[in-house]
């Protein structure tokens, strides 16, 4: 299926949950914010939803400095 991700098109094997795409982008899930269909999730929402055909994810990094 083909999903948005950061803006580019992106293809995975079928709906998977948010928690699983990180994991396949090898990204820590603690180090970044999820925006889903244009809904900013909570970290305890990132296994329940589902990312289908056609959907749209925003994944940012945390930044740190001073």
């Amino acid at each position: 299926m083909t999903i948005l991700l950061n803006g580019e098109s992106f293809q995975t094997d079928g709906p998977l949950s948010v928690s699983r795409l990180l994991d396949g982008l090898d990204i820590d899930p603690r180090r970044v914010a999820v925006e889903h269909n244009r809904t900013v999730l909570k970290k305890a929402a990132y296994g329940i939803t589902v990312v289908r055909e056609g959907d749209e994810v925003e994944v940012v990094n945390f930044v740190g400095g001073g």
